[in-house]
């Protein structure tokens, strides 16, 4: 028997009213083998070799209780419909869908699996199939597999106008009635007459829980505050709103959490209660959004899972509470991860989980920068040229940030980072941010190194005899890019293994040299490959009118304008770390490169240290710091990211401390310096080509 996992779909009959929303699908899971069922009719006789195995419940004898004996206890979920195949059957449920191949006896085992669950609950089939024969194997395998994807519930499903949702979706349907049962609800509204407040009350009252519409002068127009009572329990609660052809539905929570949560969301989405409630609102609109609001405080006082999580969606963050938004041209309405400031009930107030991958950090970024509920810009690549480096760009506070790297994705995780700690701590060094506190101390430390001066001797580092990665980025600046550059490798004398490498370029015509890039790492190669990097990243963020020699001019002679610059460097590298290379990967290859610099981190890191004194410590805003500041750090907390700093805690000078002073020809968000000339001749100490891997 094979089984086909498809795209699930949404359920014919809503969970709650009528006019409910239809219920987001999950994602398609892959196909699932399973042990091939030989062709059995339903009355075919017991094979006389059929192995003396048990079939029935694990640890057991072939006349072990098995799924089949047990089969009186369930039933079909109220909906399941099933379309017959071939050789198969295809089983459609509240979300999820499955095809069961394989053998052209399957349609006929449905049939009569369908039928018992339908009448006695299979103890006539149980009775009359002996144990031990294929065709109960069959069986067996098939009520599993019913199991398996949520097809059965049990038998006592309550009655009532509840019912057949409880049935639909409930593991413990009666369990479920009862807590309902014991529910008081309450609709909160400055006009309990509204359009919002009435079909919320409706919605509640088709589940057979009467709710009440009172009057509360507190909440705006266009508001809504739905409050379930169960005895000795604490008070659950949703908000809803629509408002100018849009809504939303908070989290169940606390009253408390609830009414915070439809505060900062109503200023998150940049609008406010301002006209009558239910003036010029589509009445679709209000019923989606009065119906999720009734559906996920329902779910919650009968102990269900909450709406968002039947979505399925890969796009929601695990672990973080979701936010319904709703949109009327055109109608829709999708769940968003609710990254709050206020965080009031104990479920809330833990941070999220430390981010332990690349992919689960890439993961985050979408959420911080939710068009609708986010806390900073999305990066993206839009027009950008991508090679030699990715190039991104997101808003920042006073203008745009330009990032690059070798890998879109980098540059991604770069310019969420640096963006965030430009609306923390404004353009001075301030906090740092990374994805766990690893990527976070590498960060403040690598900023706490004088990138001019301090105890460092120069050293030879021929560019012929460097790791290729370095090899290639001198050679795409000096060759590719036609930069006249110059490159200074430096040490510590103390032994340590801290390198500075800093690339210099000449301007065409003039006979003055700009920083391009720099970059302090755990070896030579690693300092030079990054300072090049930066550099290339540099001159085509803003540097010459052309690509490279010989190809056309790029529009308006700069890639983007912007204000900010964020570069990369080796501390992201831990990120990026960790994939097992292919056979054929050599240290030329990016992600074998990242892998190497990986493992020097934690080393370097302690030699930072030691070098400069500096101790990173969490950062948190100041008692003066803006209300934007504030949700920034929270929803940087909620997504298991660190913000350190390497200040003193009592009132450090903006303009005091170590690391390059902004604006200088070193700060990464200095600017993108001078038009170089692609042009303008060979680099020194230019390298064999490396192709970019």
């Amino acid at each position: 028997m094979t089984v086909r996992q498809e795209a699930p779909h949404a359920a014919e009959d809503a969970p709650v009213t009528p006019d409910a929303p239809v219920a987001p699908v999950a994602p398609v899971v892959p196909v699932v083998p399973v042990a091939p069922v030989a062709p059995v009719a339903p009355d075919a006789p017991d094979a006389p070799d059929a192995p003396e195995e048990d079939l029935g419940a694990p640890g057991g004898g072939p006349d072990a209780p098995d799924s089949l004996d047990s089969l009186c206890r369930w039933r079909l979920r109220p909906g399941v419909a099933a379309t017959v195949l071939g050789e198969g059957v295809h089983l459609r449920g509240w979300i999820t869908s499955v095809s069961l191949e394989g053998s052209p006896a399957l349609p006929a085992l449905w049939e009569q699996l369908a039928d018992a669950l339908a009448t006695d609950g299979g103890t006539a089939l149980a009775g009359a199939v002996p144990a031990g024969s294929r065709l109960r194997a069959a069986l067996v395998q098939l009520i599993d597999r019913l199991r398996e994807h949520d097809f059965l519930v049990e038998r006592d499903i309550p009655g009532g106008p509840a019912g057949p949702w409880l049935g639909t979706v409930a593991d413990r349907p009666a369990e479920a009635a009862a807590l309902l049962a014991r529910t008081r609800t309450r609709v909160l509204g400055p006009h309990p007459g509204g359009a919002l407040a009435r079909a919320a009350g409706r919605a509640l009252e088709r589940t057979g829980a009467g709710a009440e519409r009172l009057r509360e002068p507190g909440l705006p127009a266009g508001r809504i505050l739905l409050v379930a009572s169960v005895p000795g329990g604490p008070d659950r609660a949703v908000a809803a709103e629509v408002v100018a052809g849009s809504g939303f539905v908070t989290p169940v929570g606390s009253p408390a959490q609830a009414r915070a949560d439809a505060e900062a969301l109503a200023e998150r989405l940049g609008r406010r209660a301002a006209t009558a409630p239910g003036s010029g609102e589509h009445p679709a609109l209000t019923a989606l959004v009065a119906s999720a609001a009734a559906q996920r405080l329902l779910c919650a006082a009968a102990g269900l899972r909450d709406p968002s999580a039947e979505a399925g969606d890969a796009r929601l963050l695990p672990g973080r509470p979701a936010v319904l938004v709703a949109a009327d041209r055109p109608l829709r309405g999708e769940y968003r991860t609710w990254l709050g400031p206020a965080l009031l009930d104990a479920d809330r107030v833990a941070p999220g989980a430390v981010p332990a991958t690349l992919a689960d950090a890439l993961a985050r970024i979408p959420v911080l920068g939710d068009a609708e509920v986010g806390v900073v810009d999305a990066p993206d690549p839009g027009a950008l040229p991508q090679l030699p480096v990715a190039l991104v760009r997101c808003a920042a506070p006073g203008g745009a940030l330009l990032s690059g790297a070798a890998r879109a994705d980098l540059a991604r995780l770069e310019a969420v980072c640096r963006a965030a700690e430009l609306h923390l701590g404004g353009e001075r060094p301030g906090p740092a941010v990374g994805v766990n506190p690893e990527h976070a101390r590498g960060r403040a430390l690598r900023r706490a190194v004088p990138l001019d001066g301090g105890p460092f001797a120069v050293v030879g580092a021929p560019v012929d005899t460097l790791h290729p990665q370095a090899r290639h980025w001198w050679s795409v600046l000096v060759r590719r890019l036609g930069v006249d550059a110059e490159l200074e490798v430096s040490r510590t004398g103390s032994g340590a293994g801290v390198f500075r490498a800093v690339v210099r370029g000449r301007a065409a015509g003039v006979g003055s040299v700009a920083v391009l890039g720099a970059a302090v790492e755990a070896t030579a190669d690693d300092a030079v490959a990054y300072a090049a990097l930066s550099a290339v990243v540099r001159v085509r963020a803003g540097g010459p009118a052309r690509a490279e020699a010989g190809t056309r001019a790029l529009p308006g002679g700069r890639v983007q304008e912007h204000r900010y610059l964020a570069l990369p460097s080796g501390a992201a590298a831990v990120l990026a770390a960790g994939a097992d290379p292919a056979p054929w990967e050599d240290g030329g290859w990016t992600a074998v490169w990242l892998g190497e610099t990986a493992g020097r981190e934690r080393a370097f890191q302690q030699a930072l240290a030691g070098l400069t004194g500096a101790s990173p410590r969490p950062w948190e805003p100041a008692g003066g710091a803006s209300a934007h500041a504030h949700a920034l750090r929270s929803a940087l907390r909620q997504c298991g990211f660190s913000v350190l700093t390497t200040e003193p805690a009592s009132g450090p000078d903006p303009d005091a401390g170590p690391g390059p002073r902004p604006g200088s020809d070193l700060d990464p968000d200095s600017g993108p310096g001078p038009d170089l000339d692609p042009g303008s001749g060979s680099g020194s100490g230019s390298g064999p080509t490396e192709g970019l891997r």
